[in-house]
């Protein structure tokens, strides 16, 4: 495969993608691109794509760890990084055929309108991101260099954020609100409702809410809470605290629609090249490539080749629905284009799921459930008409955010001595204690005093604490 290609071979097919970009109503960030050897992609995937970074072990760890694994043919490099940001930034493989750069520039812009224009990255600040983790990095790296501070008290407060960093709000596009318009908010739920017949119905009790009680509603972002609550800590801890949170608010949208991602982006790549007329030998090596990137796994899920086969059905039910859709959902109003910008604004992973992976999909995609019986792995659920709902379900369970735990902040001051308070919220799936026990270890250090959280365990309810004499489960 031919690998003798200059810049100016990527700036052609560069401005021949882009018109194929703005022909098919593609709306983008600009973008740019670098070109890169394996070193420092292998770089650039251990710092999550970020040219810059704030310093701290896990990520050379992370580095080492890629490193090795390619070294020994574990695993390879992906085509491409693209990072959410204005303008875009993208990584390109310095040893890659022509092919796979044309193939790899499509596939970014796919990336770059999704990021442009999908509700969860309404957040994300894309104008001010490269700039934003600069400052990040030179703010940590000032700490580290302060003699009164060090490295070390830098990189421990590090691994705690890190630790529950994730245990945030998970729904950005709801308003949080203050603690005072919480409790005006509690006052009013808690008021009777106006009932004409008061005379003859029994009288509404009024309960009157704890609004000395912090957080006056259970609260979700665990690092804020702590960095707004804990008065014992110092100026730069709580600015480490920040930082930390900013940095997962900013990846968060990414985990909530890799699917959608993924799969918008395949669409568009092989839209694009598709138009452009290839040459022969450039158009046999892309439906390999392409194949390649989209191919059902043996075992485990693959977002690009699921993701793909979404936006391809949804396309065909309005453009050429069968007649047993039009009865089940009516003649479509709308064309099939029109129904998938639509659909990539408004849905995460979680809803993209629910919405549009059908009974008749799941069946033509041999979707099952697999799950462990001693040492073996076993089919349990497959997708019939009695066990495809469980599959789905399985399936929208564990995508995004729904392998993280919710748990969330019920009483800064439980039994009026500083005992930070939590709730899980068990949905099935018990907390893994040896993880519980160190996180909670992570929180304990941050809030300087007591902390438990309530969940179930084999069935029963009980209080996982960790204060100064360490971990101790206690039944409820």
């Amino acid at each position: 495969m031919d690998t003798n290609w200059d810049v100016r071979d990527l700036e052609y097919w560069d401005e021949k993608i882009r018109e194929k970009v703005e022909e098919f109503g593609l709306s983008c960030f600009p973008q740019e691109f670098e070109v890169c050897d394996h070193f420092q992609m292998l770089g650039a995937m251990a710092y999550s794509g970020m040219p810059s970074h704030y310093p701290h072990w896990s990520y050379g760890k992370s580095y080492e760890k890629l490193k090795t694994m390619y070294d020994y043919g574990i695993s390879g490099l992906p085509y491409e990084m693209v990072i959410n940001s204005s303008p875009a930034l993208a990584y390109l493989m310095r040893d890659n055929t022509l092919c796979l750069q044309i193939l790899t520039i499509a596939h970014v812009y796919g990336h770059n309108d999704f990021f442009c224009n999908n509700f969860t990255f309404s957040s994300t600040r894309a104008e001010l991101t490269l700039n934003l983790f600069k400052i990040h990095a030179d703010r940590v790296r000032k700490y580290m260099e302060d003699p009164s501070i060090g490295v070390e008290k830098v990189e421990e407060l590090l691994d705690a954020a890190h630790a529950v960093a994730i245990q945030c709000r998970r729904n950005l596009a709801i308003k949080k609100l203050s603690t005072e318009e919480d409790r005006l908010r509690l006052l009013d739920v808690a008021k009777p409702l106006a009932d004409p017949f008061q005379n003859v119905h029994k009288r509404q009790t009024y309960v009157q809410p704890d609004l000395q009680k912090t957080p006056p509603s259970p609260e979700e972002d665990i690092l804020l809470f702590v960095r707004d609550h804990n008065p014992y800590l110092s100026e730069w801890e709580k600015d480490l605290l920040t930082i930390v949170h900013e940095r997962e608010r900013y990846f968060l949208p990414q985990i909530e629609t890799k699917i959608m991602n993924e799969g918008w982006a395949s669409f568009w790549h092989r839209e694009i090249l598709n138009s452009l007329h290839l040459p022969q030998e450039l158009h046999l090596e892309f439906l390999v490539r392409h194949n390649q990137v989209v191919r059902p796994f043996p075992r485990g899920l693959n977002p690009y080749y699921l993701g793909l086969r979404l936006w391809d059905d949804i396309k065909r039910r309005h453009d050429d629905p069968t007649p047993e859709e039009i009865e089940k959902y009516g003649k479509p109003t709308k064309t099939g284009m029109q129904a998938i910008f639509e659909v990539r604004e408004v849905d995460r992973d979680a809803s993209f799921l629910r919405r549009f992976l059908t009974e008749e999909l799941m069946r033509d995609m041999d979707m099952f459930q697999y799950e462990p019986r001693g040492e073996e792995l076993v089919v349990s659920k497959v997708s019939d008409r009695e066990g495809w709902r469980e599959v789905k379900e399985t399936l929208i369970k564990n995508v995004g955010l729904g392998t993280i735990p919710v748990i969330k902040i019920e009483d800064a001051d439980h039994g009026h001595n500083r005992v930070l308070y939590m709730r899980h919220h068990h949905d099935g799936r018990d907390l893994q204690l040896e993880y519980a026990e160190r996180t909670l270890a992570y929180i304990q250090r941050l809030w300087g005093h007591e902390v438990m959280v309530e969940t179930a365990v084999n069935g029963k309810k009980v209080l996982l604490a960790y204060s100064d004499k360490g971990f101790a489960v206690k039944e409820r």
